[in-house]
């Protein structure tokens, strides 16, 4: 009885083995995503909160495709939080593939009127760093976390 309790711990501790290595497999480093923020367009808003649509473009340079299931981002500008946004859509970024996803972000008339006020100028609108950070989500290991940095530039002619 016991040299048969011996094997089945054996066996036991040999698949358990077996299994952890094929487990390591699935944890292979990831090379981060590329995010790009290619354009910033509004939105019908509500009383005190603007909207504005967040065009990035996402590249996958890995060898394992991203699907997902909901995205959330957080921008700031200037080093202050400006915008959130979230939004339930699905999709498939396939190896060594991109795709253009648009979220909707809020900003509150707190955050604007904070980002009015450090502005100071209408001259210092050129080159404001911003910063986005934010997450496709994929399931319980699938989750793709990205951060973005640049500078802001507005367009000749527009106005804030």
């Amino acid at each position: 009885m016991t040299a048969r309790l011996h094997r089945c711990s054996r066996l036991f501790l040999v698949l358990l083995m077996a299994y952890g290595l094929g487990a390591c497999a699935l944890f292979q480093p990831r090379d981060p995503v590329n995010i790009s923020v290619i354009g910033i367009e509004p939105l019908p808003g509500q009383e005190l909160e603007l909207r504005m649509a967040v065009k990035m473009r996402v590249q996958n340079p890995n060898e394992s495709p991203i699907d997902y299931n909901g995205i959330a981002l957080n921008l700031e500008v200037n080093g202050q939080p400006l915008a959130a946004g979230v939004s339930d859509q699905q999709g498939h970024i396939g190896r060594y593939d991109e795709a253009v996803i648009v979220v909707p972000v809020s900003i509150t008339a707190f955050s604007f009127l904070r980002q009015a006020y450090g502005l100071g100028t209408v001259d210092s609108l050129k080159g404001l760093p911003y910063k986005l950070r934010g997450k496709l989500a994929g399931g319980l290991l699938g989750t793709v976390r990205f951060t973005d940095e640049g500078k802001l530039d507005l367009p000749k002619g527009a106005t804030w």
